[in-house]
């Protein structure tokens, strides 16, 4: 008769889904950080364009 005696290496089914979730939580935390980078160069060239829409408008001058 064999005893289990609770110690091993933790490989089972729910360990390895555990890592699965670990891994596409880090990837989508990585993809926000990266369309949050984006956006604000979006942002950043949005203000330089609405700056020179303006300052055209107001024909060269402030």
């Amino acid at each position: 008769m064999m005893f289990d005696s609770g110690i091993g290496l933790g490989l089972g089914i729910g360990s390895l889904i555990s890592i699965f979730v670990i891994l596409v939580n880090l990837l989508l935390y990585g993809l926000g950080a990266y369309a949050l980078i984006l956006f604000i160069k979006l942002a950043k060239r949005g203000i330089q364009a609405l700056d020179i829409y303006l300052y055209e408008k107001r024909g060269g001058r402030y």
